[in-house]
């Protein structure tokens, strides 16, 4: 039985590690090869590491495992020269572009970031996913799917752009319902073209965003220097589901559906996978 994506070609952001990783393996799950691009070093305002060569290798790996093929490059998404370069290479090796899932994201979390992570997380978490898409859009043809990584936190006041967690987080969420409303308004123009466009606002997710100790801080700031089982002991309590955060998995097989032709009339859409954070109109204060 053929995959839900069977011979379809995915670029993915972010890919190294994370969600990023997780969607790239779903998809090749299901039958897509895989475009996979990541940053491999550190931004300085954002105060937990960045992926590196080697998770990006490892991510091709997992991938080439499945027995499809992966191209992968090191890629900044706020410069559009390195996402045009990659897409250049990876479209000549694999042969089309249907898929673009714009999921690069950081979080410089702290009152001690400096105002330049606001710009930082606005730059890498608006501004490169409105790069990616716009790189990709010329190889997208009828039936392409974009797939926009947006965040709960984002869509509620009193998330990360709590005074509390500094530049960076305002930056944060300004991005994230930046997304939000990139994605109504590009649906609109490219639903002519039968290419469709949508968003996925994650609760917190297990990634190394949130198991950071930036990240602790944000949950347990009544201590000085907060473990991450002060943090785990915090999560729980924090949403109307009794979970704390969801796996990157969960995240990536909404993913999926939205990418395949089960969703080909779905455009536009907000879709949440928080737990039931936005139907209680509160946010554990994190991002996706």
């Amino acid at each position: 039985m053929p995959g839900r994506v069977e011979g379809k070609v995915a670029f993915v952001t972010g890919a190294a590690r994370g969600q990023g990783r997780s969607h790239a393996i779903r998809l090749a799950q299901e039958g897509a090869d895989i475009i996979a691009v990541d940053i491999l070093e550190d931004i300085e305002s954002n105060h937990y590491p960045l992926s590196r060569e080697s998770d990006l290798a490892e991510t091709a790996r997992l991938i080439e495992a499945l027995d499809r093929r992966v191209v992968t490059f090191k890629a900044d998404v706020r410069e559009p020269s390195q996402l045009r370069a990659a897409l250049v290479e990876g479209v000549a090796q694999l042969g089309h572009l249907d898929l673009v899932i714009a999921n690069a994201g950081i979080c410089p979390l702290g009152a001690d970031v400096p105002p330049q992570g606001f710009l930082d997380a606005v730059q890498v978490d608006l501004v490169g996913v409105i790069n990616a898409v716009s790189e990709a859009l010329p190889y997208l043809s009828a039936g392409a799917s974009i797939v926009c990584t947006g965040s709960v936190a984002g869509l509620l006041a009193g998330g990360t752009d709590n005074p509390a967690n500094g530049p960076g987080g305002a930056g944060y969420s300004h991005a994230k319902r930046g997304v939000a409303r990139f994605v109504h308004d590009l649906a609109l123009q490219l639903a002519p073209h039968s290419i469709r466009v949508n968003a996925v606002h994650p609760t917190n997710v297990n990634t190394d965003m949130l198991m950071s100790e930036p990240m602790y801080k944000v949950f347990r700031p009544d201590l000085e220097n907060p473990t991450q089982e002060d943090a785990m002991a915090a999560f729980g309590a924090m949403q109307p589901m009794p979970i704390g955060f969801v796996e990157p998995v969960d995240i990536s097989n909404a993913v999926l559906f939205l990418a395949s032709d089960e969703a080909r009339y779905v455009t536009g859409l907000q879709l949440k996978v928080d737990a039931g954070a936005l139907l209680a109109g509160t946010t554990s204060g994190a991002p996706a």
